[in-house]
C-alpha cells in the first residue's frame, strides 16, 4: 500500500516571485487575474461568510477519534478508551482531551458515508460531491468545492486585497492533483493560492508573495519602464487591449505589494501566547494562518494536516499521513504521536473563532476522504518488520467535526452500528455536508456552470442541508 496519497514528489516551483513574470501558483499573477475576469460571475453572496476546511488525507480512523466502540469485540474496539466531554453523553478518544473540554463548541457527524474506497476515488467523491468516472487517480472530472466557492465569488481577491481561496500544505504536496483539489471545467483561475511549507520554522516564507531582495528595490524602476513601453504600445494599439493589460498588471502589482496581504501572512503580528496555544508546529501555525486569512477577507482556506513532523523524521512505527494500514504503521502508536498535534491545533482554531466573535462568520469542517475498517487488520510493517495492528480503507462510515457557521453545536448527528461498520441512524452523504456549507456561504447549489461540452452542471447534483445543525 502507498504511504502517501498520490505523492508525485516535489513539484518544480519558483522559489521566489520574480516581478518580471509575477508567477503565482504556476501562472503569472496578471494572467491569473485575466482568467478570472474572463470567467467572472456575479458575487452570489455579499454576506461576509467563509469556510476553513481542515483536510486529513489518508482517512482518519473514526474508531480512534470520535466514534469509539468500547463494548465491541477487542478485534474491533482497539486499545483506546473514550472519555467524557463537557457535553453529557458525548464522548471522544482519551487522546483528545482538548476536544473533550470544548465539545460544546462543535458537533460530530457520525453517519456520513460513500462507496469509493480508493484514496483517489475517495478524494474525488468527497471533495466534488459526485461519483468520479474513474475510481482511482486524483485528477478531477468535476470541480472541488473550494473552486466552486472561488468561482461564485470571482473578483473578490482584488476587492478584498487578499487571495480569496488559499491552501496550506507540506512542501512537495502543492500540486493541484495531489489531493484532488482540481477545478475541472471551472478552469485554473479557480485554483487555490497554495502556500507550502512549515510556518513554525524561522525560515518560512510565502514564496509566491516574496520578492527577492535584489528585485524588490527595482520594483518602481520596472513600473516606470513598463509605463514607457505601454505609452509606446498605445500609440500603435487602437483596440483597447493595452488598457486592459495595464489594469491586469496594476492589480497584480497591487496584490503583490499589498500591506493587507503581507500582514495577513505575518505571524509575528500574533502574541507569543496565541502562537503557543495553537502549537509551535506546522499544523498549529497553519491553523493560525487560516484564521488570519479569513479575518483579512479570504472566503475558503484549506489546512492540510498530513505529517505532524514535516521538518523532521518520523519514527518507523508512524506513517506520513492518516493512511493507517498495518503495513504503513502501528495504528495506535502512530495515533499517540499525531493526536497531541491534532488535538491542540484544531481545538485552538475552534476556540479562537468563538473568542474572536467569528463563529457566525466562519464555518470549520474537519474531515478526511473516508474512515478506517472497523475490524483491525494486523500485518507485518514495511518499516518495522514486525506484526502490528492497522486499519484499511472504509468509506462506509466516518466521522466529521463541524463548528461555527451559526450552527447548533454540542451534539452528535447520526450513529453507526455497534461495531462502527455503517450508519444505523440518520445516513448522510458528503453532499449533505456541502449543501450545509453552501447554505452558510449563501450559494445556491442549483446554480449551473457549463462543463467542457457546454452542458449545464449544477453545483451539487443532490444534497440536503443537515437540519440538526440549523
Amino acid at each position: 500500500m502507498r504511504k502517501v496519497v498520490g505523492c508525485k514528489g516535489p513539484v518544480t516551483r519558483r522559489s521566489f516571485l520574480e516581478v518580471g513574470s509575477l508567477g503565482i501558483c504556476g501562472l503569472g499573477l496578471s494572467h491569473l487575474l485575466r482568467l478570472k475576469a474572463q470567467a467572472r460571475q456575479p458575487d452570489a453572496s455579499p454576506v461576509e461568510t467563509s469556510v476553513i476546511l481542515v483536510w486529513l488525507p489518508g482517512g482518519p480512523p473514526h474508531m480512534e477519534t470520535f466514534d469509539m466502540k468500547p463494548d465491541a469485540p477487542v478485534e474491533y474496539r482497539g486499545e483506546f478508551r473514550p472519555i467524557r466531554t463537557v457535553v453529557p453523553g458525548m464522548e471522544v478518544c482519551e487522546h483528545l482531551p482538548r476536544f473533550a473540554k470544548i465539545a460544546d463548541k462543535y458537533s460530530i457527524i457520525r453517519s456520513i458515508a460513500h462507496e469509493f474506497a480508493d484514496h483517489g476515488g475517495g478524494h474525488k467523491r468527497f471533495l466534488t460531491g459526485r461519483d468520479p468516472r474513474e475510481p482511482t487517480g486524483f485528477v478531477n472530472d468535476y470541480p472541488m468545492v473550494g473552486s466552486i466557492v472561488a468561482k461564485m465569488r470571482e473578483g473578490r481577491s482584488c476587492q478584498k486585497g487578499v487571495p480569496d481561496y488559499v491552501n496550506f500544505c507540506d512542501h512537495g504536496r502543492q500540486h493541484i492533483d495531489v489531493f484532488s483539489f482540481g477545478s475541472a471545467y471551472l478552469g485554473p483561475e479557480t485554483h487555490p493560492f497554495t502556500v507550502p511549507g512549515d510556518p513554525s520554522r524561522p525560515e518560512f516564507q510565502v514564496h509566491n508573495l516574496c520578492l527577492h531582495p535584489d528585485l524588490a528595490g527595482r520594483l518602481e524602476d520596472r513600473r516606470l519602464l513598463l509605463a514607457g513601453f505601454d505609452r509606446l504600445a498605445k500609440e500603435i494599439d487602437g483596440s483597447g487591449v493595452m488598457d486592459a493589460l495595464d489594469e491586469f498588471n496594476r492589480r497584480a502589482i497591487e496584490l503583490l505589494t499589498s500591506p493587507r496581504v503581507r500582514q495577513a501572512f505575518d505571524l509575528s503580528q500574533e502574541s507569543p501566547a496565541i502562537r503557543e496555544k495553537y502549537g509551535r508546529h506546522a499544523w498549529g501555525q497553519r491553523a493560525l494562518l487560516a484564521r488570519r486569512l479569513i479575518e483579512a477577507g479570504s472566503s475558503f482556506v484549506t489546512v492540510v494536516m498530513e505529517n505532524p513532523l514535516p521538518s523532521g523524521g518520523l519514527p518507523k512505527y508512524a506513517v506520513y499521513n492518516w493512511d493507517s494500514h498495518a503495513v504503513n504503521c502501528h495504528i495506535f502508536d502512530d495515533f499517540r504521536l499525531r493526536a497531541p498535534y491534532f488535538d491542540q491545533a484544531v481545538t485552538a482554531l475552534i476556540e479562537d473563532v468563538y473568542l474572536r466573535g467569528l463563529d457566525h462568520h466562519v464555518m470549520i469542517i474537519v474531515t478526511g476522504e473516508f474512515g478506517r475498517t472497523p475490524r483491525i487488520n494486523p500485518a507485518v510493517g514495511t518499516q518495522t518488520g514486525v506484526m502490528q495492528p492497522g486499519r484499511d480503507h472504509w468509506p462506509q462510515a466516518m466521522s466529521v467535526v463541524v463548528a461555527g457557521g451559526r450552527m447548533r453545536t454540542g451534539q452528535v448527528v447520526g450513529a453507526t452500528n455497534a461495531r462502527g461498520e455503517y450508519p444505523k441512524e440518520r445516513p448522510l452523504t458528503p453532499n449533505d455536508l456541502w449543501a450545509t456549507m453552501f447554505r452558510h456561504l449563501g450559494i445556491d447549489i442549483h446554480h449551473t456552470f457549463p462543463d467542457h461540452a457546454g452542458r449545464p452542471m449544477p453545483i451539487l447534483p443532490y444534497g440536503q442541508v443537515i437540519s440538526e445543525l440549523l
